[in-house]
């Protein structure tokens, strides 16, 4: 695969950039009356608006070829046929599979898939309708009430956003409760709101091995055997999402409750795995299998659909312009719906875990910038918070909105509000105010001609800031599988592009391992580290925590 910048395309792009003047919005609006309807894509329910780009047809059209030129196609069948696109670790990576329809086959090397994630499915399904149902009772005959997920990284965030996105479909489902800090306030505060008794913990871990994940589920452990006095109770309140059965046993763990998962599954793809278990606990197995078929239809939108009308690929080659073209170093996601408050967090690991790599496949160094910073959260609250940064600040930050039209059985009325907000913000960050018209603005509110030359240069909003659009019909199980596989695409194809492995992430690991080392250093039982065991300022705060703690 050619480094980016030796794309003929990219070359023409940038060759573009400095040969043409960035386009102004306001004109390109008034000059074009269909730019709004022919620069849009729809699919599985939801539309993207992509109109208020900083782009004209002529770049438009070459950015899809770049979809071409670096084969996008070809690396996509790849990835749909179980190869192993995931060069680094040698795996397949194969998440679009868990979304197979029944009665699907999905023939990789011999093995058809399909039938083992339908296999591992059906007990899930099972285990979830016991618990719904009142069938599956604690240690004393209790009904289950409340479900504890312990996990971390993509045994966290993705059923957690699902969760509370999809909670007024939850029906009588327990409540849910997440777990992913290790410091001892936030499985404290569950402990102090559940009863032992009616509580059941699912334990996140494929390897059984993560340090924050096993110290919160002892943690839950010891306070479920000291409240109830026996041991044997473990295993009516906890379950287990791995594969290491041995270490799952040894922590008292009936292995029948243990859901397993793949090699080819990455932490941040894995919601629609046995890693979804709690999405079927809170919201039942239908709910779960309409978020399952929200993400395939979306997938067969990808895989078929060309790219000027493929909405991931267009989101994508969007992203790569703005990054690096118009050097937008960061992203704002933007939902404006309360339930998808945690939307921006997931998609934070989703796409900076995957692309946030300075190497290519063959490890020579990427040419280009790469994934840029996402952030965000609620709308609304973000009008009163950043967004003076993204309308008047000094750096370009593209916008991806995102609003939901039926406000279900919400109040409509305050609905509307929040949905007028997000069309006006789209719209002042396009448009923004002249000059001239804050002149007008203020004469016209009676401001004296001396306060109005004070104000003037404040009251300006230069505009002409990139966003999309991305309308959901309703905020439904279908809808949101379907949004979340469009993002899933979306960074694919970026990677595919950037010519980085978006699915493995070496990045977490030192830490970690350091983590590990300075645990038992913190100990003030411990030998002190030496001198040559770390940098001064390490070593200074090791001294100051084993000083605190004596």
């Amino acid at each position: 695969m050619p480094a980016p910048s030796s794309l003929a395309t990219w070359q023409a792009l940038l060759q573009r950039r400095s040969t043409h003047p960035l386009p102004s919005l306001r004109d390109l609006f008034a000059t074009d009356p269909g730019r709004a309807v022919r620069m849009q894509a729809s699919a599985c329910g939801i539309t993207l608006d992509y109109s208020k780009n900083l782009l004209d047809d002529g770049t438009l059209a070459l950015l899809l070829r770049i979809a071409d030129e670096v084969d996008l196609a070809g690396r996509t069948r790849a990835m749909f046929g179980g190869e192993r696109i995931n060069t680094s670790e040698a795996r397949a990576v194969l998440h679009v599979a868990l979304r197979c329809p029944p009665g699907a086959h999905w023939p990789v090397g011999g093995t058809d898939v399909a039938a083992e994630v339908h296999a591992v499915r059906a007990r899930m399904r099972a285990f979830s309708r016991q618990v719904r149902s009142g069938d599956w009772r604690g240690h004393g005959g209790e009904r289950i009430t409340d479900v504890v997920n312990i996990g971390i990284g993509g045994s966290d965030l993705g059923p957690a956003m699902v969760c509370e996105a999809l909670a007024d479909h939850a029906g009588d489902g327990p409540r849910m409760h997440f777990v992913s800090n290790v410091d001892g306030v936030q499985i404290g505060e569950v402990m102090r709101r559940c009863d032992p008794r009616s509580t059941l913990f699912v334990v996140a871990s494929k390897t059984f091995t993560t340090q924050e994940t096993l110290a919160n589920a002892r943690a839950a452990r010891a306070w479920l055997v000291g409240t109830l006095g026996d041991e044997s109770a473990v295993a009516r309140h906890f379950v287990a999402v791995s594969t290491n059965a041995a270490a799952v046993h040894d922590f008292g763990i009936d292995t029948a409750n243990m859901f397993g998962f793949w090699d080819w599954v990455g932490g941040r793809f894995s919601l629609w795995s046995a890693i979804g278990l709690p999405i079927l606990l809170a919201l039942g197995p239908e709910r779960f299998d309409e978020l399952l078929a929200g993400a395939q239809a979306m997938d067969e939108h990808f895989r078929d659909t060309p790219p000027a009308a493929n909405l991931p690929v267009l989101m994508a080659l969007l992203g790569i312009w703005n990054v690096n073209f118009l050097d937008a170093a960061s992203q704002l996601v933007a939902p404006y719906h309360q339930r998808l408050h945690r939307l921006p967090a997931y998609l934070q690991q989703l796409d900076m875990e995957s692309n946030g790599k300075s190497v290519r496949h063959d490890g020579t160094q990427v040419d280009c910038r790469t994934s840029p910073i996402l952030w965000g959260e609620q709308g609304i609250n973000g009008q009163h918070a950043y967004f003076q940064l993204v309308h008047q600040g000094t750096q370009l930050v593209p916008v991806d909105f995102i609003g939901v039209l039926d406000p279900g059985g919400e109040d409509e009325g305050l609905h509307r509000i929040a949905f007028a907000n997000l069309v006006a913000q789209a719209e002042a960050l396009m448009r923004g105010k002249t000059a001239t018209e804050a002149e007008a603005e203020m004469r016209a509110a009676g401001l004296p001609e001396d306060r109005i030359a004070a104000l003037l240069p404040h009251r300006v909003f230069p505009g002409n800031r990139p966003s999309n659009v991305l309308l959901l019909e309703r905020l439904a199980p279908f809808t949101l599988g379907a949004l979340i596989a469009a993002y899933e695409h979306r960074t694919f194809v970026q990677g595919v592009v950037w010519d980085v492995n978006s699915f493995d992430q070496w990045g977490v690991e030192l830490g970690k391992q350091l983590a590990s080392r300075v645990l038992a250093e913190l100990d003030p039982s411990a030998p002190c580290p030496t001198a040559d065991a770390h940098d001064a300022s390490t070593l200074g705060l090791i001294g100051r925590y084993r000083a605190h703690a004596r």
